[in-house]
């Protein structure tokens, strides 16, 4: 990420929340935090137009902490009475969000909790029931707990929601309502809304429930493009499980992140990977929560070589180091070709990113080179690099999420059929 010349110790923060900046060795602002936290720290509201990567999370947290440490809670409030609320779309950002939050919260005296699905029902509705002061959660879990009165709305003063764009994706933006008309009025409390694009659908969200907020704009994570190794090999179809397995064999240091469109081929590919000596992890919405999360800590660990990952479950992750990203699958949004090579070349560093061009997802490829404005150079398949694959394992049934009763496969955005439309879809 890009840091620039304002400096933490200018901004007015309080000074717990200064000695914890300086703890966790940040001393510049990022783009994002340098034109956001002066608004928020006044008290205005923000719609920012951020990339995972950019410092988001650090920004919205030090205006939330600073708000809840300098204004004194409502007078007659409860514990159950949440002072602070934050929306994001996926367990792994919640989960990341969370992490963030703890370190940049230490010493505050300010109690964090955490709402999702998939693991610890219970855990999560008793720490809530017995009091929190931020509430980190998705927007299905919230409202579960909220309509079971085990918190309650009416007194925060901080409400965030983050990758608003996604929520529209996932089908998740009529929760996001009904939680933002359960709160105080929104000249009543600071607001802070965060997207990749700030689309005229996320405008309309912002000036529905927000208080004349001020539009912040950062460009997307084109400096990130700028440092990564860029190319594609035109596949056949039946090329790619032999290609993927010969370049990641022939890389034994590299960390590298695999991303298929599709929670079944995602799966298959995994499979594949495992049992051609390749540790590998996978990340999709099929599997087990407490297995993702144990996978992710492998692979922050390097115990993995390889994480496979639909966009639905790798979105929001921060992990460093990752060299290598593979688009086993084209996206078929050009914006999420950025976001996922967005993976590497995090913190300064460099990376490469390989894309495969199959006939199935390679008509995406004049959108995404149209948005970054460059072709990507074109590799010949190397025939020293088509191996010839061992058959692959399965995913273990104890480790599958069980399916939902009738049937019902969630809300993953299933793939879009045929060449895309004009323009990205995020921005309608």
């Amino acid at each position: 990420m890009h840091n620039t010349g304002l400096p933490f110790d200018a901004l007015p923060l309080d000074a717990r929340l200064k000695a914890s900046v300086a703890a966790a060795g940040f001393t510049h602002c990022t783009d994002i935090q340098e034109k956001a936290l002066p608004v928020a720290l006044a008290g205005r509201d923000v719609a920012g137009q951020a990339q995972t990567g950019t410092g988001k999370t650090a920004t919205f947290l030090l205006a939330l902490f600073n708000r809840l440490l300098t204004t004194p809670p409502p007078a007659g409030r409860v514990p159950t009475q949440v002072r602070a609320l934050v929306m994001a779309p996926t367990r792994e950002l919640v989960i990341q969000i969370h992490r963030d939050a703890q370190a940049l919260g230490e010493g505050l005296d300010i109690s964090l909790g955490l709402a999702y699905g998939g693991v610890d029902y219970d855990k999560q509705r008793d720490q809530i029931a017995a009091g929190v002061d931020v509430l980190i959660g998705t927007p299905g879990r919230l409202i579960d707990f909220l309509k079971q009165g085990v918190y309650d709305l009416d007194a925060t003063q901080v409400i965030v929601l983050d990758e608003a764009d996604r929520m529209f994706d996932l089908g998740f933006i009529k929760d996001v309502r009904y939680v933002m008309r359960r709160m105080p009025p929104p000249g009543e409390r600071l607001s802070m809304m965060f997207s990749a694009t700030l689309a005229q659908r996320v405008l309309e969200l912002a000036y529905e429930h927000m208080h004349e907020p001020e539009l912040i704009r950062i460009e997307p994570e084109k400096v990130t493009v700028d440092r990564i190794q860029q190319r594609i090999y035109h596949t056949a179809t039946d090329e790619k499980i032999p290609l993927l397995i010969g370049l990641l064999q022939s890389m034994p240091d590299a960390r590298s992140m695999v991303f298929v469109n599709t929670k079944a081929e995602a799966e298959r590919v995994w499979g594949y990977l495992q049992t051609n000596d390749i540790p590998a992890g996978l990340m999709t919405g099929d599997v087990q929560q407490r297995k993702r999360e144990r996978l992710l800590e492998q692979f922050r660990k390097g115990e993995l070589a390889a994480l496979v990952a639909t966009d639905v479950a790798a979105r929001g992750l921060h992990i460093d180091g990752v060299t290598h990203v593979f688009n086993y699958d084209l996206p078929q949004d050009m914006e999420d070709y950025v976001h996922r090579i967005g993976r590497t070349a995090r913190a300064g560093a460099t990376g490469d990113a390989i894309s495969f061009g199959c006939e199935r997802y390679v008509y995406s490829l004049p959108e995404i080179e149209k948005f970054i404005g460059k072709k990507l150079p074109v590799e010949p398949v190397p025939a020293d690099k088509l191996v010839k694959p061992k058959p692959r394992i399965r995913l273990a049934s104890e480790d599958r999420v069980a399916p939902a009763p009738g049937g019902g496969g969630g809300r993953s955005r299933g793939p879009r059929r045929g060449p895309p439309r004009s323009g990205s879809s995020r921005g309608r």
